[in-house]
């Protein structure tokens, strides 16, 4: 359930399997929502691609390790990733203690269009975890 003390981000559309994308141009932000982190527990290692890697919307770019589970990360846009958040290699408690913002995984450079229709809002996205 979405924790009232940390509401779904406006700025930023989501996928169903719990990932946020905030788009800026052609640059997008990607990482993982509250409930994702908060349902995986205590982070302790991120596997990101590299800069230059290409990724695909809906298909697996990465995993998340914690204390009780892994799980992959699946990308809601097609890009290039410009820049991966190496900050995580050594802190990837980040995820938890800031999901929304320095805890960010990947920015991608987009390439066409987004499909927003397979992308969710906030207020969709916050519906879907209040079940």
């Amino acid at each position: 359930m979405a924790d009232a003390s940390s509401p779904v981000p406006t700025d930023r559309m989501y996928t169903s399997d719990h990932e946020w994308v905030r788009l800026d141009g052609d640059t997008a932000t990607i990482g993982i929502t509250d409930f994702a982190q908060e349902q995986l527990g205590d982070v302790v290692y991120v596997d990101l691609p590299a800069s230059g890697a290409s990724i695909v919307a809906g298909e697996v770019f990465g995993e998340v390790e914690s204390t009780k589970s892994v799980s992959d990360l699946f990308a809601p846009v097609s890009g290039e990733v410009t820049a991966r958040n190496d900050a995580l290699d050594d802190a990837p408690e980040l995820v938890n203690r800031d999901c929304w913002g320095e805890g960010w995984l990947v920015e991608v450079n987009v390439e066409g269009e987004v499909d927003t229709a397979e992308l969710l809002d906030a207020a969709a996205y916050a519906d879907l975890v209040s079940d």
